[in-house]
């Protein structure tokens, strides 16, 4: 008898470049799923060292399985630098609304009278 991996993998999906909350909110739940699909599949990593089967078949399988986490860390890795980049964007944007010239907000602006 030998244990049988059901196991999705991600399709790629193209980065828009957007940086507004919903993308943020994207990002971060992409990570969550990523990061619970490598759970799962390290634990089923270890089901594999304890169920029946050859050897060679645990041995297959888990090679499969390290391939996918691997395939999955460097996912990870992508998303976690977009969501870097984003906050960094956002960060300097709020900056530049600050330290610009001639830009009067409600904090910022002086009344001359004449």
């Amino acid at each position: 008898m030998s244990n049988t991996i059901n196991t999705s993998t991600p399709s790629p999906q193209a980065s828009t470049g957007s940086s507004s909350a919903s993308s943020g909110n994207n990002l971060a739940s992409q990570i969550s799923r990523i990061t619970q699909q490598i759970t799962k599949l390290t634990q089923q990593a270890k089901d594999i060292a304890n169920g029946s089967g050859t050897t060679e078949e645990k041995q297959k399988q888990q090679e499969l399985i390290q391939a996918q986490i691997k395939m999955l860390q460097a996912q990870l890795a992508q998303l976690q630098r977009q969501q870097v980049e984003a906050a960094d964007k956002k960060q300097e944007q709020q900056q530049s609304r600050v330290e610009g010239v001639n830009k009067p907000s409600e904090d910022h602006q002086i009344d001359i009278y004449v």
